[in-house]
């Protein structure tokens, strides 16, 4: 039986363990409430090019071979992430090496080195060029409708940063943020594994028990009331061989009651095989390879966003048919078979997550950091009493005209982009 544990260090670092006897490793993670959406105005990326630097090295691993040799010895391959609200360090490790693995953890987050800015500068500026075009246009779809959703806000713009905020970032400002957002009260530890919640509080409170710091700023919060209200279409040319679609909508923030309404609503539109944008553009009309789904979720909003590759010759065939298909979902209740199909599929898939430490990591301690936690039972409590009136009342919210945001990237022809904008007149004026 999974258990999870929650104890908060006198620093006020909560730490959680998921004890899971069934399992052979140990998944170890750091989570801290700091991502994109806390970096300065002009140094966009600096908190994902912090967790770069924090591989480079520390006063006691003083390089990245040394970091990845002290975790390969135990078992471990250290890896990090950072996305628009959180970031977090994490790695397998062998049940019993879980007090070195923190102690490893421990020293990068406690005393990085912060060398290597110059060449980690070049790193990254590689990697944002890939969302760049011949011109150096952002082409990235999930970028630019960003912008468009949240314009003139840190959640528009991109968590990797510009390559000029890039080129600016200084070892003054990986300081200067460390000290800000990387605290034991923005913080939290979570092991997740064969372990015991007793032994894992007591080697937390050795390992990190002397991390200090205050409340991490405030964050900047997005005005919802004052977001563009309308439908917007941006097109950008690009020399690849297929058109990059986006169709986004401004959704849901994280707390929101009707949260689980959305995860239905996803999977029912672009969520496997038997979804309805799947089998309309892939099985009927043969127009696309696949078709993905994405929640983003925020502390005060959120978007539902699907994304596709067509030919340039089948674009406003995708884009009129993926309208259409809004339009039925938004006017219709989801049928009962439909709708129990996916039931089942989502609360398998909860069960299925027992067997991965990672996502019961993520599960309890993203979730503790981010004030959702909620356990499978509730989850799967909460699935089971959605109906098709619910689905049909947030999708007549959702996909309402004035939330939509469209995205098309590729090699544009004569008259697509007027096309595109009047069949989104054209939803408008039928929803």
């Amino acid at each position: 039986m999974i258990r999870p544990f929650l104890h908060t260090l006198p620093n006020g670092l909560r730490v959680v363990c998921v004890e899971m006897p069934h399992l052979h490793s140990v998944e170890l993670s750091v989570y801290l409430k700091v991502g994109g959406r806390n970096d300065p105005p002009g140094r966009e990326g600096l908190s994902h090019f912090l967790e770069h630097i924090l591989f480079r090295g520390t006063a006691d691993f003083g390089s990245s071979l040394a970091l990845e040799a002290a975790f390969e010895a135990i078992g471990g391959a250290p890896n990090a992430a950072t996305d628009t609200e959180s970031t977090c360090y994490y790695s397998r490790i062998h049940p019993e090496h879980v007090g070195r693995g923190m102690e490893i953890f421990a020293s990068m987050i406690l005393r990085p080195l912060l060398e290597g800015i110059e060449i980690e500068k070049k790193i990254i500026a590689e990697e944002a060029r890939e969302d760049l075009n011949e011109q150096g246009q952002e082409i990235n779809p999930d970028t630019i409708v960003s912008r468009l959703l949240w314009p003139r806000h840190p959640l528009g713009m991109p968590t990797i940063g510009t390559l000029e905020s890039i080129a600016a970032i200084e070892r003054s400002d990986l300081e200067q943020h460390l000290r800000n957002y990387y605290v034991p009260s923005a913080a939290v530890l979570t092991v997740s594994g064969p372990v015991n919640s007793h032994e894992i509080f007591a080697a937390a409170l050795e390992t990190f028990g002397a991390w200090q710091g205050g409340a991490p700023p405030a964050t900047r919060l997005v005005d919802v009331q004052q977001l563009p209200r309308r439908p917007q279409v941006r097109c950008v040319q690009d020399s690849d061989s297929q058109m990059s679609l986006q169709i986004a909508f401004l959704g849901l923030a994280r707390d929101d009651s009707r949260f689980m309404a959305l995860r239905f609503l996803r999977r029912i539109l672009a969520g496997g095989g038997s979804s309805r944008l799947y089998l309309r553009l892939r099985e009927e009309l043969g127009i696309i390879y696949s078709v993905e789904g994405a929640i983003g979720a925020y502390d005060e909003t959120g978007c539902l966003a699907f994304d596709l590759s067509t030919a340039p010759e089948t674009l406003i065939q995708a884009v009129e048919s993926t309208l259409e298909e809004l339009l039925k979902i938004s006017r219709t209740m989801v049928p009962a078979v439909e709708l129990e199909r996916v039931r089942h599929s989502y609360i398998f898939d909860l069960d299925y997550s027992r067997d991965s430490a990672y996502e019961m990591g993520g599960r309890y301690g993203w979730g503790e950091l981010m004030a959702v936690v909620k356990s499978i039972e509730e989850d799967q409590a909460e699935a089971r009493g959605v109906t098709s009136a619910l689905l049909l009342e947030v999708a007549r919210s959702l996909f309402a005209p004035e939330n939509l945001r469209l995205v098309a990237v590729g090699p544009w022809k004569r008259g697509m982009k007027k096309k595109l904008r009047e069949l989104v007149d054209r939803y408008a004026e039928r929803f």
